[in-house]
């Protein structure tokens, strides 16, 4: 599994800001529904679902917010880099400005947290972040994630 078969380019964004974690959801759902077809309601529902159960804020500035969907054929992703961090509740209680973000078919067992693993793995690299925090550019951000899975494996 790669990060460049979860995450498309076209389902990267840099935001200013998101006012509140629902809010925050609310455009994930979006996202999700503009790249993959993905009811965005629904997908936002899931994840404050999922987040009702505990929070997904990692530290460090990191959020992996996750759920399960139906109507998707694999587990795929969406990224925020949100310029002025938002309170979410994270473990450290630090705000976060990184948003990595899974989707999974609602059978997905196995492969739904091998993704979630590897994500995680992903943005517990402090030189990852790091990089992430100085680009703007969606395009570099995609490069970034999925390039450093690539070199990282060889």
């Amino acid at each position: 599994m790669e990060l460049s078969n979860i995450l498309l380019p076209e389902a990267v964004r840099v935001i200013g800001q998101a006012t509140s974690k629902k809010r925050l959801f609310q455009q994930l759902g979006e996202i999700v529904s503009s790249v993959h077809g993905i009811d965005a309601g629904n997908a936002a529902k899931a994840l404050q679902d999922r987040e009702n159960l505990g929070p997904t804020g990692v530290g460090h500035g990191v959020a992996l917010p996750h759920a399960r969907i139906a109507g998707l054929q694999s587990v795929v992703g969406t990224f925020l880099r949100i310029e002025k961090p938002l309170n979410f509740d994270a473990v450290d209680r630090q705000p976060v400005d990184l948003v990595f973000t899974l989707f999974a078919p609602l059978d997905s067992g196995v492969e739904h947290l091998k993704a979630l693993a590897l994500v995680s793995r992903t943005m517990r690299d402090s030189a990852i972040c790091s990089k992430l925090r100085a680009n703007t550019d969606p395009a570099t951000l995609h490069t970034l994630l999925t390039d450093t899975q690539a070199s990282q494996a060889a």
